[in-house]
């Protein structure tokens, strides 16, 4: 069952720490790259802030971005921007969308995200703190999947495998902690079934094509499938 208060206290937690982070650096470290190909530290901060902005957007009952063209143009026009500001924007951001989860809402009514994708408003702080979260790793800044807390890395898990299912160009995968837990399937119907095996980070990182996208998972009936872009 959702809590989308803890949800919420989760948030919270990951902002705080991201900022702690970042506000150690300089000018200098927001130009270095991030561990997303093409962008800068400073376009990841960029669209963690504008990414809030897009989710009071949502709970609001509007577009959460006017289009993909300016959502990318808008990261683009943030992204150089000097760490006094980015905190500032981050900070902000953050707030509003703090302030909009505490207005009084139906909390179990259907919301529109991008591409016309639905979900149910409590699952909205999840998605932000997933956000936060993986962002923070994508700085590269010694913040690591491996780090995330375990309850995390299970929803977001199985969320990923949701995603692939039923995809014909993935072939059936069987998901296994490195402890042995089955933690579900995922993939479409066609090929020989594949049993994919690793840490919760490894798993998470090779589904969201992160970190070294699954070179430390073992895998049993045929090679770590090559999963399509998100």
């Amino acid at each position: 069952m959702i809590d989308h208060l803890r949800d919420l206290a989760s948030v919270r937690e990951a902002t705080d720490r991201l900022l702690a982070a970042v506000s150690s650096w300089d000018n200098a470290a927001l130009a270095e790259p991030s561990r997303l190909p093409g962008w800068t530290r400073g376009h990841v901060l960029a669209h963690v802030a504008r990414n809030a902005d897009a989710l009071v957007n949502v709970l609001h009952g509007l577009p959460m971005y006017q289009d993909g063209a300016t959502r990318d143009a808008d990261i683009e026009r943030d992204a150089g921007r000097p760490l006094d500001v980015q905190l500032a924007d981050l900070r902000a951001t953050a707030d509003r969308f703090q302030a909009v989860t505490e207005e009084p809402a139906d909390w179990s009514r259907t919301v529109e995200l991008r591409n016309g994708v639905t979900d149910s408003a409590s699952r909205v702080p999840f998605r932000r703190w997933v956000e936060v979260a993986l962002h923070h790793v994508d700085l590269g800044a010694g913040y690591e999947l491996a780090d995330l807390p375990e309850d995390f890395l299970l929803r977001e898990i199985d969320f990923l495998a949701d995603r692939w299912s039923g995809r014909s160009d993935v072939p059936p995968v069987t998901l296994r902690s490195a402890d042995g837990r089955d933690l579900g399937t995922t993939g479409g119907t066609e090929g020989g079934p594949v049993t994919v095996e690793g840490s919760l980070g490894d798993l998470l990182g090779w589904l969201a094509g992160r970190g070294d996208k699954g070179a430390a998972l073992v895998t049993k009936g045929g090679p770590l499938p090559e999963l399509p872009p998100l």
